[in-house]
């Protein structure tokens, strides 16, 4: 009797034990300590993957890229608006250029005679704002170039989607069809999520080298996606439509301030144009601006005057949208 009353009761108990266990569900501490342990995992996964790229960076550059890299002011800024313009060029090769248009300038200036203030000011205007002033021409050309294409790019991702493609593959189409920067950059991004980046991470490290506002409303739009869930395909629709708008107010409003811009330009460049004009036909003449103290405190005066009105030109012909 007693045999069948433990018997009984070993079964009553592995049975409350299975109730229990199939009742109560999984361990909400067990959950949160494995997410946790996700979240640290892949927190160290993109700690080692930028790691790695910052050290293989930091390996490929060259004598001539640390040289350099010392002297110039800001080498990380400088090294983000040289990667802007979508060549290949290093701080070394920068600095390198600086230095030769620097050494060239003086040398000739000061074989011409000329008073060493004079000298000194054209020397860094040339040989340091000449290839700052290129750079930034080449940046402004390439974003306008992916401003421009950008919402056809948008138009193709909304296909892509539509048509039951994940958003990661119809990046890499993007990249593989869109001919420029817009699909240099989105193959960029696609490369960076092949190695382990995540598509949040990839997309603002983009946003922040091209620093346009149209790519940012783009990285917002999918970031907000994701969280909040939604039709991707309609969202980034509208975007390109806006996108589209606001090129075309940026068009109106450059037609009607290109008026003011062309008067600037020409009242701020005329007294230059003088000054070189009478310095070729009588150097010693306009020499005294370097010499006499009274001219050069009127010399600087009018530079100052100047500078303040073309700032406020600028200022009145500038609009943000």
């Amino acid at each position: 009797m007693l045999p069948q009353i433990l018997m009984v009761a070993a079964l009553a108990s592995v049975t409350m034990v299975l109730l229990v266990l199939a009742l109560s569900g999984p361990s909400a501490t067990r959950i949160q300590a494995r997410r946790v342990a996700g979240l640290r995992d892949r927190h160290r996964t993109e700690e080692v993957v930028q790691a790695q790229i910052k050290g293989i960076a930091t390996a490929r550059d060259s004598k001539m890229d640390v040289a350099f890299g010392r002297i110039l002011p800001n080498r990380e800024q400088l090294a983000k608006r040289l990667a802007m313009t979508g060549r290949d060029w290093t701080v070394g090769q920068y600095g390198l250029v600086t230095a030769i248009l620097l050494v060239v300038t003086m040398a000739v200036l000061w074989l011409k005679g000329l008073p060493l203030v004079l000298l000194l000011m054209l020397s860094l205007l040339i040989g340091a704002g000449l290839p700052h002033f290129v750079v930034g021409r080449l940046i402004a050309r390439r974003v306008n170039k992916f401003t421009v294409r950008f919402p056809d790019a948008i138009d193709l991702l909304v296909r892509g989607l539509r048509s039951g493609l994940p958003i990661s593959e119809t990046m890499g189409v993007v990249g593989a069809e869109v001919v420029g920067p817009v699909g240099e950059e989105f193959r960029a991004i696609a490369d960076k999520m092949k190695i382990g980046r995540s598509m949040d991470v990839a997309l603002q490290e983009t946003a922040d080298r091209l620093g346009t506002p149209e790519f940012q409303f783009f990285v917002i739009t999918i970031a907000i996606q994701r969280e909040t869930g939604g039709n991707l395909a309609e969202t980034l629709a509208n975007l390109a439509d806006v996108l589209r708008k606001r090129a075309q107010m940026k068009l109106k409003i450059r037609a009607m301030s290109s008026e003011s811009k062309a008067s600037a330009y020409i009242v701020g460049s005329l007294p230059f144009v003088v000054f070189g004009l009478i310095w070729f036909i009588n150097d010693k003449y306009m020499q005294n601006f370097f010499v006499d103290e009274r001219l050069i405190a009127v010399g600087v005066g009018g530079m100052v005057w100047m500078g303040i009105g073309g700032f406020i030109m600028a200022k009145m012909v500038s609009f943000e949208i």
